[in-house]
């Protein structure tokens, strides 16, 4: 069985009193308790973990989510009911099954999938599947597609919610517009310098040798020929020349290819960067370096998003990187 952080186990032990619902929810955003029967569990276990721990390209195979089985039967259950995100299954007749049914708001009227708030504890989220005796592992089977495209909906909000709790920079966002015909909308706490046509974007809180997050915007004009791979890179390793840490790129993970940004031409980039190896220390992370045409200013702009976090889950830093690169704008005033 997966066991759960050991942090965690102990902040859920010393929440066990006391009202459930006055409590917060524990755990992480990512983390996912499910909850069945043990025969049933038995038969969907290892569908549930290829569905709802896939992997991203960070500088590894990284899970976006860790499922976690619990049998309610157990002594456990007291405290683990308690946890942020619940996949609960049954035909709802179980007493766990309806307490959270009785949280759902819309009509529960039979076999599928519902979702309640706050069962157990506030901030919680609970996603029930209510199956019938003769064909529960298929009926459960029919739905892991949809949860794990919720599931990551819900994380990706959370992410972003996460990102702006310091403010967004809208003076900012005005003086990129009004300064250099572009913009991006970030966190307050972003500092950013520009160098001719390069802008640079860092958040390196609370130490660089722990986390920093960069993203950099330049711009070819006129409008290049052609806009490939090969020349994105090219134009990223002319850009990352300035970078305060020097950066090589290793393609052996890589994900590229052409896409439409907003009704204009782009291509993307994600793959990974290292540091020289002559270098003292080893340093590497994601990458995604995107090429964006902006007809109307007769510009192509390279967008360069990087991510060094050692030691830390990623997942949550690229959804806000991802989510800085979106909010691009190009363009007249």
């Amino acid at each position: 069985m997966r066991k759960l952080a050991l942090t965690a186990l102990l902040a859920l032990t010393a929440g066990a009193c006391g009202d459930a619902v006055s409590s917060l929810a524990y755990g992480d955003f990512n983390s996912i308790i499910a909850v069945m029967e043990p025969s049933l569990w038995e038969e969907v276990g290892d569908d549930m973990y290829g569905a709802l721990e896939p992997t991203i390209l960070t500088v590894r195979d990284e899970k976006t989510f860790t499922v976690t089985y619990q049998d309610p039967s157990l002594p456990e259950w007291s405290n683990l009911r308690r946890f942020r995100q619940m996949l609960l299954v049954g035909t709802g007749d179980e007493p766990w099954m309806q307490d959270a049914l009785a949280k759902v708001e819309d009509p529960v009227d039979g076999p599928g999938l519902y979702h309640a708030f706050d069962v157990w504890a506030r901030g919680q989220q609970a996603t029930i599947i209510v199956v019938t005796p003769e064909d529960a592992a298929a009926q459960v089977r029919s739905h892991l597609a949809e949860i794990n495209t919720t599931l990551d909906e819900q994380f990706r909000g959370y992410a972003r919610t996460r990102m702006f709790m310091s403010g967004v920079d809208s003076a900012l966002a005005d003086t990129l517009m009004t300064q250099a015909r572009f913009q991006v909308i970030l966190p307050d706490v972003y500092r950013w310098s520009a160098r001719d046509s390069t802008y640079i974007f860092r958040n390196d809180n609370p130490d660089p040798a722990e986390l920093i997050r960069q993203i950099t915007v330049t711009w070819k004009s006129p409008i290049p020929p052609d806009m490939s791979g090969e020349g994105l890179l090219e134009w990223r390793a002319a850009t990352a020349a300035v970078y305060a840490e020097p950066q090589n790129v290793d393609l052996s993970q890589v994900d590229a290819g052409p896409f439409e940004f907003r009704g204009r031409p782009a291509y993307q980039i994600q793959a990974l960067w290292t540091n020289p190896p002559e270098l003292n220390w080893p340093a590497a992370g994601p990458f995604i370096a995107r090429g964006v045409i902006c007809p109307e200013q007769n510009r192509m702009y390279l967008l360069d998003a990087w991510l060094y976090a050692p030691g830390k889950e990623k997942y949550e830093y690229m959804v806000q990187l991802q989510t800085i690169l979106d909010s691009f704008r190009c363009g007249p005033a």
